[in-house]
């Protein structure tokens, strides 16, 4: 019997030169068949190939439609190349369709599981290297889930844009499609050509890209980490650290606008030294994943996992999280699973169908947005957005995630008219698919990274937003409090001659505050969309507004919870925040302005050594005095624990009035002596200088519900902290 080369029938082959089979790996390459080894390759426009061997050259004929077949007499498959001819030109290439499926029967079982908690290291595009009887090869392997493709071939710089020779293989049931490009380098840009279930050819970029191109370009770009950490001691403080019962004093970040025209390597020298001097202990930076309008300050993201090109390579991102882990200071990342954008070439239809987002038109869109909600209930899709949290927070050694619009996840009817809903399968409002990917992702990032913090933007009552998911709770580690936030900013709107009829805002937020894990946020949100500068939000003239604003800090920095503050904030930027404009450095040199930047690093310096201050719990906060409204002040204690067991103690007392009060009263619940270590009106600060010098001393005089009291100068817009020194 004569050996010969295993039959394809004309239509399979067709559909294979045109780069439209599902499984060209079973045409293509080298295969064993009767006699001998059948080598399929597919040169459109070629006039000659041969397949090389180490044991020589053999000559491939033209089959049909640009495929090419030779015929080797031998019981084993070689390692080969192939010599294409075109004119006058000849090459030597590898051959794509000869090499092993790179993800294996495990990676398939999980993902079809949705439990791949490392999913970025299989899908995407990866520099892979293998040795053969010819020598090394390097390349990439692209892999994507597109389940409803009929085909997906890879198209790119290193092709030409042209997909006829580089058509993926699809992984059977797992939606996964994979193929190994030889001689593809990093750098090189791709994208993913999809036929969809209609037949129709569109392109897309990689979902799980770890790189891009520079927005507005689109394409993927393959990448590889170079960078070498230098972080150490900081991931093993971090192993060993409770960040929930530490102090936290965040400054929050855009990285386009704090210093326009800063890479993320030049903005590590920089911010480094700016945010030491003030004594914050975190970092947290508003969305890093790439976007493609920069107006939406990366909350509209289509490369989950690729940070921003705008500021350089993954590498140098990299390098910004290393240089603040160094100096000391955590870093938190805003993460956006809660929408996506309607681009065209990114998420949105990605295989032809409703892939990544809800299919159902009442559930799948965001009506404010104009955004697309993720399908939630789908395990591969929760899978993309679990692993996306978890690469952020073990690849690029993030501290924690600030989960952005949480409200707009547990309720159905999130800013949705009457009618314009669908009920869960109980009839009632919350989403139960949303709630229960929130438990997974927390659970899953918590147990995969010890010491790291998820953090909730949540603007309802929702219940257990921070307790433990074994509980029924959501599972955060801490909420934002966007109740005290409101009611703060609209009491201090007021002209301090109004604010007696507002006291309860000032006060409400203790009725609460012990109920959740919190954040005290002084957002981005807060100072844009014309509401204005927190500056431009104190009544009064500049004097006004500067002492307005440093005792808004006091009061937040003594408040029970943790801090957060938006950049400009700390010298009190005067004007709305542009994310297209630097913020005004230049008031920094203004004495009222520097010194709120003096102010904040006094305050970070007491708040970060002070076990007064650290308890958030319901035992390190006790009012003295809450109902003082025609004065508009306020009165309370912070104590806690001290690391030897002794207890700490501070006496707060803020003066919302324009005006001082002298001979100011207050209970303490000790005799002794005081200190003043914070007085928002120190002329260090820019104010008046409506001090208590030296120490005050307590007297066996019983007020507000105390055996002792002491007699204070309380200066007007003015906080004082003090501590007892002699008990």
């Amino acid at each position: 019997m004569n050996a010969k080369p295993v039959f394809v029938d004309p239509q399979t082959l067709s559909d294979v030169a045109h780069a439209r089979f599902h499984s060209p790996h079973a045409v293509l390459g080298a295969h064993l068949g009767e006699g001998g080894v059948t080598i399929r390759t597919v040169r459109h426009l070629a006039d000659a190939v041969e397949v090389v061997t180490a044991d020589g050259t053999f000559p491939a004929t033209h089959e049909q439609d640009g495929v090419w077949v030779a015929f080797l007499e031998r019981e084993d498959i070689p390692d080969y190349r192939l010599r294409v001819t075109y004119g006058d030109h000849s090459s030597t290439v590898d051959d794509p369709y000869r090499f092993m499926p790179t993800l294996g029967d495990l990676d398939l079982h999980l993902i079809g599981e949705g439990r791949h908690e490392r999913l970025w290291e299989v899908l995407g595009a990866h520099v892979r290297t293998y040795q053969g009887d010819l020598g090394q090869v390097q390349g990439v392997s692209f892999a994507v889930w597109a389940p409803n493709a009929r085909a997906v071939r890879v198209v790119g710089d290193f092709n030409f844009w042209d997909g006829s020779g580089s058509a993926m293989r699809s992984l059977g049931s797992s939606g996964i499609w994979e193929l190994f490009i030889p001689g593809v380098e990093v750098g090189a840009r791709y994208k993913f050509e999809i036929c969809g279930p209609q037949g129709d050819w569109f392109q897309k970029a990689d979902p799980m890209a770890r790189a891009t191109e520079v927005p507005p370009a689109t394409a993927s770009v393959v990448t590889d980490q170079f960078h070498v950490w230098g972080d150490g001691d900081w991931m093993e403080y971090r192993y060993r650290h409770d960040p929930h019962s530490s102090p936290m004093s965040v400054y929050e970040v855009h990285l386009g606008s704090w210093m326009q025209g800063l890479q993320y390597r030049e903005l590590a020298d920089h911010l480094v030294e700016h945010v030491t001097k003030l004594g914050f202990t975190h970092v947290e930076f508003m969305p890093v994943a790439e976007h493609p309008f920069g107006g939406s300050w990366g909350y509209q993201q289509t490369s989950y996992y690729a940070p921003t090109a705008r500021f350089g390579t993954p590498d140098d991102f990299r390098y910004l999280v290393d240089k603040l882990h160094q100096a000391g200071l955590g870093v938190l990342l805003d993460w956006v699973p809660a929408h996506f954008p309607k681009d065209e070439w990114a998420l949105a239809n990605f295989d032809g169908t409703k892939l990544y987002e809800d299919p159902d038109p009442l559930r799948g869109e965001h009506p404010d947005w104009g955004t697309l909600v993720f399908n939630y209930g789908r395990r591969e899709v929760r899978n993309f957005l679990v692993a996306n949290a978890l690469y952020w927070l073990s690849e690029f050694h993030i501290d924690g995630l600030r989960v952005d619009a949480v409200a707009s996840m547990l309720y159905l009817d999130y800013s949705r008219q009457e009618g314009a809903w669908r009920p869960n399968i109980y009839g009632g409002r919350e989403n139960l698919e949303a709630i229960s990917f929130l438990q997974e992702a927390n659970a899953t990032a918590y147990k995969n990274n010890p010491g790291i913090v998820m953090i909730a933007e949540e603007s309802t009552a929702w219940p257990g937003v921070t307790a433990p998911t074994d509980a029924g709770g959501l599972g955060f580690g801490l909420k934002w409090n966007m109740g005290w936030m409101n009611d703060t900013l609209r009491y201090l709107a007021e002209d301090p001659i109004n604010r007696r009829f507002h006291h309860g805002e000032l006060t409400f937020s203790l009725v609460y505050a012990f109920s959740e894990n919190y954040v005290l946020p002084l957002s981005h949100d807060e100072v844009v969309h014309g509401k204005g500068s927190l500056w431009n939000k104190m009544p009064g003239d500049n004097w006004r507004k500067a002492a307005g604003l440093r005792a808004l800090y006091a009061y937040q920095w003594s408040h029970p919870g943790k801090q957060l503050i938006f950049m400009g904030d700390e010298f009190g930027q005067e004007r709305e925040w542009d994310a297209d404009a630097s913020i005004d450095w230049w008031l920094g040199d203004d004495s009222l302005h520097g010194g709120i930047a003096k102010l904040i690093a006094d305050l970070n310096d007491l708040y970060k050594g002070e076990a007064a201050l650290a308890n958030d719990t319901h035992a390190g906060f006790e009012w003295i005095e809450a109902a003082d409204a025609d004065l508009n002040t306020i009165s309370y204690i912070r104590k806690g624990q001290d690391k030897d067991g002794s207890w700490k103690f501070l006496i707060c007392l803020v003066n919302f009035a324009g005006n001082p009060h002298e001979g100011y009263r207050v209970g303490v619940p000790f005799a002794g002596r005081y200190e003043e270590v914070i007085n928002t009106d120190s002329k260090a600060y820019g104010g008046s200088g409506v001090t208590n010098l030296g120490e005050v001393v307590a007297e066996p005089i019983p007020w507000m519900g105390r055996p002792y009291s002491i007699e204070l100068r309380v200066p007007p817009l003015g906080a004082l902290l003090l501590r007892p020194t002699q008990l």
